[in-house]
């Protein structure tokens, strides 16, 4: 349909359109390093349990704001590398090449990933999955992070759910005394609760999209990496209303993330009760984990 001459929006929408187009045409990866910040030695490790590869880009705002800001060491642990066997060897390059990039560690859960991780499994195949929760038990063992990132547990897709179950069972079966502060990310499925709204600079949100162009195979037939902006844009919306509180003024942001932030005590999640339910940008991203 011809666009209206009249609407003043028609030539937002074309321009829109263009730019779409135009970033579907870029290269995928390949890219020098993005910034990099120095690791505080002896500072805080932040693991980020990711269901496929590039969960880590797509929802990692925050753990890159808590590297670059606050020197965290970020390991990405790579839970599956997708249900494609054949696939497998190359996801694991292209998770490589992106964590690189970003900064990021990564690391396999197991020696090339688990298989089946999902509600199914977690209840058809206990003795399996009791071996797969072992697995992520010993790398929080590990690590003893300070904060950890897993999907919430209604985040549509199997896989996505399916870590977050193994995850919070690994978390049950660890001594008493562990402790860490867990933030609930969201990507097929919005959350309905989300209490943390973080900004993303424009600098971020640009190698943010990057970092998924090296995840090559998987673009190359979907380009998601493009709609990125669009998510961490309409996130300011939902963010100034749900985070921030329903009839506020909308925040200024060009780009955010929602999450929600919690605490595991020895053997449960507790909510906490956060000074600010915004992050903005001029605050370091540290302050969470005071």
């Amino acid at each position: 349909m011809k666009q209206n001459s009249d609407n003043p929006y028609s030539e937002f929408i074309d321009n829109f359109r263009q730019t779409i187009a135009g970033a579907r045409a870029l290269p995928f990866g390949g890219f020098p390093p993005a910034q990099r910040a120095a690791i505080r030695p002896g500072g805080p490790i932040v693991l980020l349990f990711s269901p496929h590869p590039d969960d880590e880009c797509i929802t990692g705002g925050l753990a890159l704001r808590l590297l670059r800001e606050d020197g965290c060491r970020v390991v990405n642990i790579a839970v599956t590398l997708g249900s494609r066997k054949d696939r497998q060897p190359q996801r694991l390059g292209e998770l490589a090449a992106a964590c690189s990039f970003l900064g990021f560690e990564t690391e396999c859960a197991g020696k090339s990933g688990l298989e089946n991780i999902n509600p199914v499994s977690r209840a058809n195949n206990p003795d399996k999955w009791k071996e797969s929760v072992s697995i992520i038990a010993g790398i929080l063992s590990k690590y003893k992070p300070a904060m950890i990132f897993l999907p919430h547990d209604d985040d549509f897709n199997s896989t996505h759910t399916g870590v977050h179950h193994l995850v919070a069972d690994a978390l049950r079966i660890l001594p008493g005394s562990f402790s860490c502060l867990a933030v609930e990310t969201e990507y097929w499925r919005a959350m309905s609760s989300p209490n943390l709204m973080v900004e993303i600079s424009d600098a971020e949100a640009a190698d943010l999209v990057a970092a998924i162009s090296f995840h090559a195979g998987e673009v190359a037939r979907n380009p998601y990496h493009v709609g990125l902006p669009s998510w961490l844009h309409d996130n300011v919306r939902r963010g100034s209303e749900i985070a921030g509180g329903q009839g506020g003024s909308a925040h200024n942001f060009g780009f955010a993330a929602l999450y929600r932030l919690r605490k595991w005590t020895p053997k449960s999640m507790k909510d906490v009760v956060l000074k600010s339910c915004v992050l903005p940008a001029g605050k370091s991203a540290g302050s969470l984990l005071e």
